[in-house]
């Protein structure tokens, strides 16, 4: 490997430490309180280099927010989708159940914590915003739709904006639940995918148009 690969792969690295420290710090302990100075402690780099590569903290949030929102869009579109629309709906829900399991910190950043308005670049917001493969919100909604145009649905579940939300925080409360109270001797905690799957069943049974 030559100077200039090892030197793009070095900072290819220190970008990613930066902004996995960043990540856990923002999940734990809240943007607010964070400082940029926090941040290079954390990863023992001095705030000066750590600027080198984020000038500000607002535009190290904005990448971080844009890359794990891409990621679990890519995590649906990777998903093996069943052409069946309402099987289809539950493939979705079970891989974003996986994400918060396999990426709890991830997780906790992306959906449990008070971000800022970020600072996007011109044209990102106008690009990804309806584009599947950059945002997870609208392959849900397109799912939804499916579903809907199907005719399987009862007709007051017509609007697929309102199905995607009513699936996505059915799940969401399940899993930031079991996130922020999994110490919790009081509740007797069951197996997290199980109940989900059946919290999905129950929403299908109640949505769906009697056969």
């Amino acid at each position: 490997m030559g100077t200039k690969e090892r030197r793009t792969r070095e900072r290819h690295e220190t970008r990613q430490r930066i902004l996995a420290a960043a990540r856990e710090m923002f999940a734990t302990e809240g943007v607010e309180a964070v400082t940029m100075r926090a941040i290079a402690d954390r990863i023992e780099y001095t705030p000066t280099a750590l600027y080198h590569h984020f000038p500000s903290k607002q535009a190290l949030l904005t990448e971080l927010c844009e890359r794990d929102f891409e990621s679990l869009a890519r995590r649906f579109q990777g998903a093996a989708v069943p052409a069946d629309p309402i099987e289809r709906l539950y493939a979705i829900g079970e891989s974003y159940l996986r994400f918060a399991i396999e990426y709890p910190s991830h997780y906790r950043f992306m959906f449990m914590t008070v971000v800022p308005e970020l600072e996007h670049e011109e044209g990102y917001v106008d690009e990804a915003r309806n584009d599947p493969e950059r945002n997870a919100y609208v392959f849900l909604r397109e799912a939804s739709d499916a579903a809907i145009a199907s005719g399987r649905f009862r007709e007051e579940y017509s609007d697929p904006d309102q199905v995607a939300q009513i699936l996505w925080s059915t799940i969401h409360g399940l899993v930031s639940l079991r996130i922020a109270k999994h110490h919790q001797d009081f509740v007797p905690w069951k197996d997290l995918p199980t109940t989900a799957r059946l919290a999905m069943e129950t929403l299908m049974r109640g949505m769906l148009r009697s056969k």
